[in-house]
């Protein structure tokens, strides 16, 4: 259960993300995130200039007169947040604030975007995961529904140990079954084979990626062998601190996502998560 306190936070935070959704990305999530393609509508008599590629060639043979597919484009979109809640985005430094951790950088853009998804009156869903998925809301519209996904987003710390990136993307390829938008809020700190399950779901949907890092993650002194507790498994490991720089480094994660054909943008616990928002929406108006 929630605290007090903790439900005035997750008021504050939608109320923060509301009011920077309103003035900064609006129109942006719009523009970048367009409805899924063209719908089916009706059939129509062959008109000669028409396009042959629609003719539907079932009602043709049936009538034995040539009629063509018309089509509208599809306005609503489906989007599918899905959250990393294991132990390792528990981290953080805590940013320009002092209390930022990738957890609150998660929550914020999770925030934002179902704000942003009800206002342009579309679906959205929400899966959290670690070493499996933990809980799945499956998409709906409504403002109720979206203060639902704000809570779980802000509330979730899973009691599992580890992440698998893999069993979220495998989960998510079996639940959607129309095409979506799939907001991917992780730091993708996942050695195990997840590229495969990814790539198969951005062939199917729309895979945008956030990145979450802070800078002491990248900090470490190559100082040779350090030991650590690993905020996944709970166990003090003996490590090369150079070898693990390599590890956390985030381009290296970044390519690994470009590879499975996702759209990524890194998100540290020093930025301002919104304006990346924009950023990423521009990016990905401009390859549409």
């Amino acid at each position: 259960m929630l605290t007090p306190e903790e439900l005035r936070q997750i008021r504050r935070l939608q109320l923060q993300a509301g009011r920077r959704v309103d003035s900064l990305f609006a129109g942006n999530y719009r523009s970048a995130f367009r409805g899924r393609g063209m719908e089916f509508e009706e059939v129509r008599p062959y008109v000669p200039g028409d396009d042959v590629r629609r003719i539907d060639w079932n009602v043709t043979a049936r009538t034995g007169e040539p009629f063509i597919k018309e089509f509208r484009e599809e306005r609503q979109l489906t989007l599918q947040l899905v959250l990393d809640v294991s132990g390792s985005v528990g981290f953080g430094s805590g940013g320009r604030d002092g209390r930022t951790d990738k957890a609150l950088q998660q929550a914020r853009i999770g925030a934002a975007l179902a704000h942003a998804a009800t206002a342009a009156s579309d679906r959205v869903g929400l899966v959290t995961f670690a070493r499996d998925v933990v809980e799945y809301i499956p998409p709906r519209r409504s403002r109720g529904h979206a203060w639902r996904v704000i809570r779980a987003a802000f509330a979730h710390r899973a009691e599992q140990r580890g992440t698998d990136v893999g069993a979220a993307a495998e989960f998510l390829g079996r639940v959607l079954k129309r095409r979506a938008v799939i907001c991917f809020i992780s730091d993708f700190i996942d050695p195990g084979p997840w590229d495969r399950a990814l790539a198969s779901l951005s062939r199917r949907h729309r895979v945008n990626t956030f990145l979450l890092h802070d800078p002491h993650e990248l900090a470490l002194p190559s100082v040779g062998l350090v030991e650590l507790e690993d905020a996944e498994s709970g166990h003090t490991v003996l490590v090369d601190a150079a070898r693990l720089r390599g590890v956390l480094g985030v381009q290296a994660r970044e390519q690994r996502l470009r590879r499975a054909g996702a759209q990524v943008t890194a998100v540290s616990t020093m930025d301002d998560p919104f304006q990346r928002l924009v950023e990423h929406f521009h990016r990905v108006e401009r390859m549409r």
